[in-house]
């Protein structure tokens, strides 16, 4: 079984969290990824959060990349997984299956 704290960083995802349940992820919600270009400080967390949960043993997604900027970033801060529209729209359970095939 795998457990992923999503939207790392903001809201009620904490960083007790990380010590309180058996995380494998963390999520980085795309309210970072999306300004992480064009702001220092956005880009500063998002290199953080990777590096923190690599160095607990976790992997690291990061939610809402759009660009190939974000990516080559993201590519660069050691991230795990990539989701969001440069990959695919989001489409029904019906269709996903032949994104697959």
């Amino acid at each position: 079984m795998s457990l992923s704290i999503d939207d790392f960083g903001t809201g009620y995802s904490s960083l007790a969290y990380l010590s309180a349940f058996p995380v494998d992820k963390v999520k980085i919600d795309r309210s970072f990824v999306s300004q992480m270009v064009d702001a220092p400080k956005q880009q500063a967390i998002v290199l953080t959060i990777c590096q923190l949960a690599h160095n607990l043993g976790l992997k690291v997604i990061a939610e809402g990349v759009e660009t190939d900027v974000q990516r080559e970033l993201l590519h660069q801060y050691g991230c795990d997984y990539l989701q969001g529209y440069l990959f695919a729209r989001p489409v029904p359970a019906s269709e996903a299956v032949s994104l697959f095939n």
